[in-house]
């Protein structure tokens, strides 16, 4: 069956989209990538998914616009990547506006932006989306939702194996052996940290938005690192809590950003230095989970996969190797796996997961009650 998934993650630079074919038992499926294509927003799109994503008030007109435009781009990808109409579904994870892990006394919620009738209106076809929400109501986190998907997707090898996404928060997928005494261990995943977020806020903050990312790393190659901040950052809580956890821009956003920026400026740091630290502080946080796993239950992953648009900074991806010691760093792209595709490709998957009726998330990374199917289907009117 030809699917189509859409992502739009938390760096809000557009539409990921990746057209696909699955055939098989749904748990170790055949799958190939047929064709990708990026659909990037327009400026003040973006502008406004970033403002929006950091708590901006806005009128209800306003939020009905937003919804609106969003599902007009994530239609324009689908037409873009599949312009002969070959998908027979499409999967689409919409744009993460706020995330809400359960708390003790609250239950989690997750707010994704999309207008799915009209998304499927405009592209002809069924569309899956609302992914989140069954694995919230049964107790759930709602994230991550990767880690069973790229179980299925990738498989395993020898030993335990690390796939890394650095989207706009690094999130991590650890699939246990293919043989020995762990292969019937579980799957596990769970959000690290900031990967892009305050990177790209940085450099937007140092360039008057004339820049929204640090291309090839230039800046943060330029700066020097102050370990010292990054020791002390790690001390904050969320850090310090094993999973299951999940965060976004609620958390590592603009307001965050600025009291770090406070704190880097009592040393007199110039921009270079700040995404020097910033870069070799998402690198860490990384590093530090993949050294907590290992404390906590013994795992330490033979090698760490890494996709997303982080993997195109060679200065973050030069702190990981720093940072994640005795880890053999690989890319998507060596297991055909283009680094922007991966998450587009999952959420392909998910869509043919809720026909076939599949379970696709996963207790032991979410904190649900139990499994269940993902994801709500609306047909064109």
């Amino acid at each position: 069956m030809r699917c189509l998934g859409l992502m739009s993650g938390t760096s809000a630079d557009g539409v990921d989209a990746v057209l696909a074919d699955f055939q098989g038992r749904p748990a170790q499926p055949r799958w190939r990538i047929i064709r990708h294509h990026h659909c990037p927003y327009p400026d003040a799109l973006r502008r406004k998914v970033v403002s929006a994503g950091q708590g901006e008030p806005l009128s209800a007109e306003a939020w009905l616009n937003l919804a609106e435009a969003i599902t007009e781009t994530q239609a324009k990808a689908v037409l873009s990547c599949d312009p002969n109409g070959e998908s027979q579904l499409i999967g689409c994870h919409g744009q993460t506006l706020w995330h809400r892990p359960p708390q003790a006394d609250q239950r989690g919620a997750s707010w994704q932006a999309l207008q799915a009738p009209l998304l499927s209106q405009l592209t002809g076809r069924p569309v899956i989306h609302d992914f989140r929400a069954a694995d919230l109501a049964l107790g759930g986190q709602g994230a991550p939702l990767v880690p069973r998907a790229d179980a299925a997707l990738f498989g395993g090898t020898e030993g335990w194996r690390a796939l890394l996404n650095l989207g706009g928060i690094a999130n991590l997928t650890l699939i246990p052996p293919c043989c020995g005494p762990e292969r019937q261990a579980d799957v596990l995943g769970w959000d690290c940290g900031p990967a892009n977020s305050l990177i790209d806020l940085a450099v937007s903050h140092f360039t008057d938005g004339k820049q929204t990312f640090d291309r090839d790393g230039a800046m943060a190659a330029a700066g020097s690192i102050s370990e010292e901040w990054i020791t002390h950052w790690l001390k904050e809580p969320y850090f310090q809590r094993d999973p299951p956890k999940s965060t976004g821009r609620e958390l590592f956003g603009l307001e965050d950003l600025q009291r770090r920026l406070q704190e880097l400026n009592r040393g007199q740091s110039n921009a270079e230095d700040v995404l020097a630290t910033l870069t070799g502080f998402s690198a860490e946080v990384v590093g530090n989970e993949l050294n907590r796993l290992m404390l906590r239950s013994g795992i330490r992953p033979l090698e760490l996969i890494v996709a997303g648009g982080g993997r195109h900074n060679p200065t973050l991806m030069r702190e990981l190797r720093k940072r994640c010691r005795g880890v053999r760093l690989l890319t998507s792209d060596t297991m055909d796996v283009p680094a922007e595709t991966r998450e587009a490709l999952v959420f392909a998957l998910l869509a043919w997961w809720h026909v076939r009726r599949h379970p696709a998330n996963s207790p032991q990374i979410t904190g649900a009650e139990r499994e269940t199917v993902l994801g709500v289907m609306v047909n064109p009117a």
